[in-house]
């Protein structure tokens, strides 16, 4: 029994009540990881602590949609008592990784000054690899990213703790937390230290080896501190600019040096850096339009290019909608989703059209039902009706619509 809805198979209509985990299923994954944490040895064992505790991260993200404190409060106890237990495990101590999650864990809880600690205490214990090291540029990229959100506007953001903890990744020295100031000298010389650290991984020719993918992670925490260090520090422009030079270099880099190696080293994870880029990239423009006020069009420009390469990459997809809800004219995302659905195989592009029209049939309908009181308008949206049944019968007719459960049940919950 409940077997058949482990995890997250939400329903369609995602009420308030119906988000949440299945008690028999919940129970089945939980004893997997018991069963498994048991087995593992050590360096298995810290990765299946890392992928566990972000599964109970995942759950306390879900609560924090729908509002439930109550379930909120048990879950966020439940999942810290986790945390603590397994960075408890001698294996796990120095496990930045696993440090990061749990400073998150706190600060989702909306337990700021605690994660703060947690935080400084991992920076303090991390040693002083300073730029080099993809853990240490990882933990503080985070950091630096989640105080930035509790900005109101960037007057006087070079003197926030954000600024503080990535000149403190640039300096390579023992880790202080903040006293409530940033010297200017200090900023100087970590502008500096990012150039020369950007420049080098972008001049260097990576050689196939084990690390490969941490490499190109190292790239992606490097380029997102250094833009998020200028956005600070000197402004949007800056901080766009950084992107820019490093998704040029990315692209120019991919083939050649596929020849000269001789081996497909780019092809997997070049690419991958590109696109974490180019997603922190659209994302630090929509944070930028929320607190000043900022043209559209970078970011609409930003996000159909990036699209038009990652046409399956979810987070753009949502941001692309997110934007498209403020334009009255439909026609231009119309066009851009009929271009994306041609010229690729997969299926997100048919998806999100159909979830873009399902908004903007909402809308018409709330906007014609709106002040008549017990009176509703009797005046179908025909139109929007018949666009969104075409488009879910052009998308269960691709290759991979038709075996798409979750196309088919939109489709029969839509003709409800």
């Amino acid at each position: 029994s409940g077997f058949n809805s482990i995890g997250h198979m939400d329903t369609m209509r995602r009420g308030r009540h119906h988000i949440g985990h299945y008690k028999e299923g919940e129970e089945f994954i939980q004893n997997v990881f018991h069963a498994l944490y048991l087995l593992f040895p050590g360096k298995e064992k810290s990765n299946l602590s890392f992928f566990w505790l972000q599964y109970e991260i995942s759950k306390v993200v879900q609560c924090l949609q729908v509002k439930k404190k109550k379930q909120l409060k048990a879950q966020g106890k439940k999942s810290k008592r986790l945390a603590k237990n397994l960075l408890k495990a001698p294996d796990n101590r120095n496990h930045l990784s696993l440090w990061k999650l749990y400073a998150y864990l706190e600060w989702l809880l909306g337990n700021i000054n605690d994660a703060r600690k947690v935080f400084d205490t991992a920076l303090s214990t991390a040693g002083m690899g300073g730029l080099k090291s993809p853990q240490l540029c990882s933990l503080t990229l985070l950091y630096a990213q989640l105080e930035v959100e509790l900005l109101e506007s960037t007057e006087g953001a070079v003197m926030s703790r954000a600024v503080h903890i990535l000149t403190k990744l640039a300096e390579s020295g023992p880790y202080v937390p903040y006293t409530g100031q940033v010297l200017s000298v200090n900023v100087l010389k970590a502008r500096k230290m990012y150039e020369h650290a950007l420049q080098d991984y972008l001049s260097k020719v990576p050689i196939p080896d084990q690390n490969q993918i941490s490499d190109a992670d190292q790239l992606v925490n490097l380029v997102g501190c250094y833009a998020l260090f200028q956005y600070l520090t000197v402004g949007i422009d800056a901080a766009v600019s950084v992107y820019a030079q490093a998704s040029e270099k990315l692209e120019a880099s991919g083939p050649q040096k596929c020849k000269n190696d001789g081996e497909n080293f780019d092809i997997q994870n070049f690419p991958t850096a590109l696109e974490a880029v180019t997603l922190l990239h659209t994302n630090l423009l929509r944070f930028h339009m929320k607190i000043s006020v900022y043209p559209l069009n970078p970011l609409r420009e930003a996000l159909t290019e990036a699209l038009k390469r990652y046409p399956s990459n979810q987070s753009l997809w949502r941001s692309y909608i997110h934007i498209q809800r403020k334009s009255h004219s439909a026609s231009k995302a119309r066009r851009f989703f009929d271009g994306v659905s041609r010229s690729t195989n997969s299926l997100e592009p048919w998806l999100f059209a159909i979830q873009a029209e399902q908004m903007r049939k909402k809308l018409i309908e709330n906007v014609q039902r709106a002040d008549v009181g017990e009176i509703h308008s009797t005046i179908p949206e025909t139109g929007l009706t018949n666009r969104i049944i075409a488009l879910f019968e052009h998308a269960v007719q691709t290759e991979y619509g038709t075996h798409c459960p979750l196309l088919w049940r939109m489709y029969l919950n839509f003709l409800v």
